[in-house]
């Protein structure tokens, strides 16, 4: 006798469907080479079998998504390198005369940050890395005229320090540094000694001061700063300055901040 075969529900394989989710921190002001996290969800579905007569064949078959290691955040990185390189645009006045405008383009160095409990950077640049053109008459004019060729101006930092707010844009540097100034080889007095904040804010001294301007989604900012002068002890150059008296600077520049992940 014909005996019908068994009737059976096959569930068909789970099938995984990998759902990725991706986490940007937008965080303005920061130009970080740091990494949002990723995780990676899964959701499963379950197919059911249609009842057959016939031989029924399922195939065994599963796809798993692999989940790489979460990379850095910028709330996870406590240190990082730091770059700073100095534009076109700048200004340098000394005493009561006019201001110098001054290309310090192709300037800059490196340093080290660390992040702070407030949320802000400590940064400390290499006092022997960092490189300012000289002032002279290939970047340098007065009242549109370049400055005669005799004249030169060495800039030699000994400090670049202080904190960078990332949230803000605003920024507080130290800066000591030394200011040669020649006039050919006959004419080589004692350096001026510079000792100033430079900063986006507002800074004012007894004759001069001026506004910088906070550090953009590209990392550009102006920085600025008043320090006081005094004499040198040259009779030529402290009377020609009449020292004691205001120096100021003006800086574009361009802050790069570099988080490895």
């Amino acid at each position: 006798m014909f005996k019908a075969p068994t009737v059976a529900s096959v569930p068909e394989p789970a099938v995984l469907i990998p759902l990725t989710k991706n986490a940007h921190p937008a965080e303005q002001f920061r130009s970080l080479n740091c990494v949002g996290t990723r995780r990676g969800g899964a959701r499963f579905g379950i197919g059911i079998g249609t009842r057959r007569w016939t031989r029924l064949v399922v195939p065994r078959a599963s796809s798993m998504a692999a989940i790489a290691p979460s990379p850095k955040t910028t709330e996870d990185c406590t240190e990082c390198a730091v770059v700073l390189r100095t534009t076109k645009g700048c200004g340098l006045g000394i005493s009561v005369y006019p201001d110098f405008v001054y290309n310090a383009e192709g300037g800059g160095g490196s340093g080290k940050a660390v992040k702070l409990s407030d949320g802000c950077w400590r940064v400390q640049f290499d006092a022997t890395e960092i490189n300012i053109p000289d002032v002279s008459f290939r970047t340098t004019k007065l009242l549109s005229v370049p400055i005669p060729p005799p004249i030169r101006i060495k800039i030699v930092p000994d400090t670049l320090e202080g904190t960078v707010d990332l949230e803000t844009g605003k920024i507080v540097l130290r800066f000591q540094s030394k200011f040669y100034f020649s006039a050919t080889d006959l004419y080589r007095p004692p350096p001026l000694v510079v000792d100033t904040v430079l900063t986006t804010e507002d800074t004012h001294g007894e004759q001069r001061g001026g506004t910088g301007s906070r550090l953009d989604a590209h990392g550009n900012c102006r920085l600025v700063g008043v320090a006081r002068l005094v004499p040198i002890g040259d009779l030529f150059m402290d009377k020609f300055l009449m020292l004691p008296a205001d120096c100021y600077a003006s800086m574009n520049a361009n802050f790069t901040f570099n988080i490895a992940s």
